[in-house]
C-alpha cells in the first residue's frame, strides 16, 4: 500500500490542521493604512504679558495762598497799642506776683491792662514784623527778651528807650529779677520807673 495515495477522510484533515486552516466566517476585511497627516507648527500671535496702563492724569498743584500770620494769644485788650513782651516758660502769660507787679507799675502811669497787650515770647515765639502787623503797637516793653531775640533790626542797651519805625522801644530784665527785695532790684525798678515816666507821663 502506497503512503502517497492514502486519503484521509475531511474532517480529520479539518481536525488536524484546525488552528491554521480555520477560515473566518465574514469577509476579511483590509484595514487601510492610517495616514496621519503631517502636523504644521501652530505659530502662536505674541500676546503682551501685561496690558499698558493709561498714566493717572496729574492734578494741578493747589494755588498757593498769601501764608498767614501767626495769631498772638494776648492778655488785655490793646486799647492804646503797648505791647508788652515777656518771658515765662511755666506760665501761659505771666506768673500772678509778677503780673501783680506789672499791673502796680502801669497804674502809676495812670494805664491798666486794658490798654496794652501781653504777649509770652516763651509759649509763641515772637517775630517782630508779625506782632506789628497784629497788634500794631506803638510802644513795645520787652522784659528779660532781648532785642535781637525777636528779629528786631536794632540793638539798644537796657533803661534806655529807642524809637524806630514808628515804634518806641524798651528793654529791660524780666519782671521776675525786677520783682524782687534785693538792693539791686530796687535800683533797677527806679530805672524803669524813670523810663515809664519818659513815656506815658
Amino acid at each position: 500500500m502506497s503512503l502517497t495515495n492514502i486519503k484521509l477522510p475531511d474532517f480529520v484533515i479539518a481536525d488536524l490542521y484546525r488552528q491554521t486552516l480555520i477560515e473566518p466566517e465574514g469577509p476579511i476585511s483590509r484595514s487601510e493604512p492610517h495616514i496621519v497627516a503631517e502636523q504644521q507648527p501652530v505659530t502662536k500671535t505674541p500676546v503682551a504679558e501685561s496690558v499698558a496702563e493709561t498714566p493717572p492724569v496729574k492734578e494741578p498743584p493747589p494755588a498757593k495762598t498769601a501764608e498767614q500770620p501767626v495769631a498772638y494769644k494776648i492778655l488785655g485788650n490793646n486799647k492804646k497799642q503797648i505791647t508788652v513782651v515777656v518771658n515765662c516758660p511755666n506760665d501761659v502769660f505771666v506768673p500772678e506776683a509778677d503780673l501783680q507787679f506789672l499791673t502796680k507799675m502801669l497804674g502809676a502811669c495812670k494805664l491798666n491792662m486794658a490798654d496794652v497787650a501781653i504777649v509770652n515770647h516763651a509759649t509763641t515765639a515772637i517775630a517782630i514784623e508779625r506782632i506789628k502787623m497784629q497788634l500794631q503797637p506803638k510802644y513795645l516793653l520787652l522784659f528779660g527778651v532781648e532785642p535781637g531775640v525777636i528779629q528786631l533790626p536794632i540793638s539798644f542797651p537796657p533803661f534806655k528807650e529807642q524809637a524806630y519805625a514808628g515804634t518806641t522801644y524798651l528793654y529791660t530784665p524780666s519782671l521776675g529779677q525786677l520783682n524782687l527785695e534785693t538792693e539791686e532790684a530796687k535800683g533797677m525798678k527806679r530805672k524803669l520807673w524813670d523810663c515809664l515816666k519818659r513815656m506815658f507821663l
